[in-house]
Formats: C-alpha cells, sequence, structure tokens
C-alpha cells in the first residue's frame, strides 16, 4: 500500500512538473535519477540519493554554464582585439 501512494505522489509531482511555465531544474533531473540508482543500491535509500544527485547536478550544470560564459566572453574580447588592431595597422602602398 505505501508502495503504491508513493508512486501515485511520483507520478502527481512529474506531472504537476510539466504544467509550470519555467523551471529551473538544469541539471537536477539528469543528477537526481543517478543519484536515485546509486542511493537505491546504498542500503535502499533511493530518495536521500535522488536529493543529493539532484543538488549536485545542479551544482555542476550552473558551473558548466558560468564556464561557457566566460569562454564565450574571451573569445569575443579576442575578435574584437584583433580587428582593432587589424584596423590600426597602416597598409603599405
Amino acid at each position: 500500500m505505501r508502495k503504491r501512494i508513493a508512486i501515485m505522489a511520483v507520478a502527481g509531482l512529474l506531472a504537476g512538473g510539466s504544467m509550470a511555465p519555467e523551471a529551473h531544474a538544469i541539471g537536477c533531473i539528469s543528477g537526481g535519477a543517478a543519484g536515485a540508482v546509486a542511493g537505491h543500491y546504498a542500503h535502499h535509500h533511493a530518495v536521500i540519493g535522488a536529493v543529493a544527485g539532484c543538488a549536485v547536478g545542479h551544482h555542476l550544470a550552473v558551473k558548466h554554464k558560468r564556464e561557457m560564459r566566460a569562454k564565450k566572453a574571451a573569445e569575443k574580447a579576442q575578435a574584437q582585439a584583433a580587428a582593432a588592431a587589424a584596423r590600426s595597422t597602416p597598409t603599405p602602398h
């Protein structure tokens, strides 16, 4: 009976979550799934594993996004510097 209630609760959360206009669960779904599997094999602590996996997955996704943003900004600055150097270099006649 408890298992059935738990399954219904998870199904309700998943169905309700899909109706949200925007979710900020970057990395949480994949991290939570991996954590749940790991927690299940670690003495049946799937929920604790899912929560920890969600937190770690979200942290890593945000870190990756921040690094990509910095890399893109550095590439843009480098391209602008190269363009400025090309404009300021006198051309031989």
